[in-house]
């Protein structure tokens, strides 16, 4: 089977940033602005994102076999244009109960036509031998993407105010949001259009795809030990990451940043993901990528427990910062390889949909409860107190990662061994 082009991968990029900068990436980078100017609460804020989960664990499981089916490229265009067309109405600032009804709108666009069929198209790039490298370069890749939006909408954002942030009105940041808004669904159409007229693998279709989608796969993919394992490392890795959509509202309340200032960590933070993964990436098909995918837990806890136990303060800069990047480190690395391990794991590539829309039926759950669960943290427990909570339920979670982690490292040390 030949290896699509280095373009192909750099569309598929593209497009696994792309589809999650109007309900994830715009939130996690200017979360107090957010806040806000949609008058809302971390806890109404986290139940959008629940949302989001709910309607996006079904598609995860209907989506799933679809992308055995058709071609990534046609399913992939189709999402990235629904999920653009809904920043029209996220544009016109609607009331909490619509902006439930966005989000799963968006969790449906998102998830249905887009998840399975990107994790496939990036699993048939990296062949059987680069997997870290595929996965390492799209998460990386698609955290650059993030990272550069990031700062455009920085840019944008602090363009169109008016005065110092500090001192803008409530309107004035509005209306300067909104023209986040505009660019970034105007990005994602474009690069829409790009992926259905050019991300093209030259590999048959019949060589990856099914003819037909049956239960029988189903049962097939869930007598997998790995695909079970899989279901809770992703589960806990994914607390992490949700839970990074707090460091920025942590530089606020915590260190006294301002909003332009808590943004701009909110985007240092995107910057670390692409070096994250483009390093894990040249490195990781080298060495057991399970063991990687261990230490990545490893560091998610050291990271956590430097924010629970309190030790960081806005007279530790320094410490603030060396703890986000140890976070970053274990977060994006997590993030880069869970679903790289599919090869080692035994999880048939002609079945990579099916597998992924019931791993993730399981480890993407995060979307329902973490936002909530932090959101109710913060405001329960205002300031410092709150986020120690939070970090002490990212200690907690990457726990259990690394505990099921290790055990799929063990399982598959012994098969490749030949003890078992």
């Amino acid at each position: 089977m030949n290896k699509p082009s280095w373009y192909y991968l750099i569309l598929l990029i593209l497009a696994g940033e792309a589809v999650f900068i109007l309900p994830f990436v715009l939130p996690r980078i200017f979360r107090p602005t957010v806040l806000e100017i949609f008058q809302l609460d971390n806890v109404e804020l986290g139940l959008c994102f629940s949302v989001y989960g709910i309607v996006a664990l079904l598609s995860y499981l209907v989506g799933g076999p679809l992308a055995d089916k058709f071609p990534p490229r046609k399913l992939i265009a189709v999402a990235l244009w629904m999920t653009a067309a809904g920043g029209i109405l996220f544009a016109t600032y609607p009331s909490f109960k619509t902006l439930q009804l966005l989000y799963g709108y968006w969790g449906f666009t998102t998830i249905f036509l887009f998840w399975a069929p990107m994790i496939k198209a990036t699993r048939v790039w990296g062949g059987e031998k680069s997997q870290g490298k595929a996965f390492g370069f799209l998460d990386g890749g698609r955290g650059l993407t993030g990272a550069l939006f990031g700062l455009l909408g920085v840019y944008i954002f602090s363009l169109f105010l008016e005065e110092d942030v500090t001192q803008a009105s409530l309107v004035n940041r509005q209306e300067a949001f909104t023209y986040v808004i505009y660019i970034a669904a105007i990005i994602i159409s474009i690069v829409g259009i790009l992926v259905w007229l050019y991300m093209k693998s030259g590999i048959k279709e019949s060589e990856i795809q099914l003819e037909k989608i049956t239960v029988k796969q189903i049962g097939d993919v869930l007598k997998i030990r790995s695909v079970w394992l899989l279901m809770i490392i992703i589960l806990c890795a994914y607390v992490g990451y949700k839970i990074t959509d707090v460091l920025s509202l942590y530089a606020k309340e915590v260190m006294n940043y301002d909003e332009v200032e808590s943004a701009k960590v909110g985007t240092f933070l995107q910057f670390l993901r692409p070096t994250t993964g483009i390093i894990v990436g040249l490195l990781v098909d080298r060495f057991r990528i399970t063991f990687w995918l261990l230490l990545s837990f490893v560091f998610c806890v050291v990271g956590g427990i430097l924010f629970a136990s309190g030790v960081i303060a806005p007279s530790t800069t320094a410490l603030f910062f060396i703890s986000v990047v140890i976070i970053a480190i274990g977060v994006y690395t997590a993030r880069a390889l869970y679903f790289g391990v599919m090869q080692e794991g035994r999880i048939p590539l002609v079945l990579t949909g099916t597998a992924v829309g019931l791993i993730s039926l399981v480890g993407y759950t995060p979307d329902i409860f973490a936002g909530p669960t932090y959101g109710y943290l913060l405001d329960s427990y205002p300031g410092e107190q709150g986020h120690k909570y939070v970090f002490w339920m990212l200690t907690g979670f990457s726990s259990v990662g690394a505990i099921a982690a290790f055990s799929y490292y063990r399982l598959y040390q012994k098969q490749l061994s030949g003890i078992s």
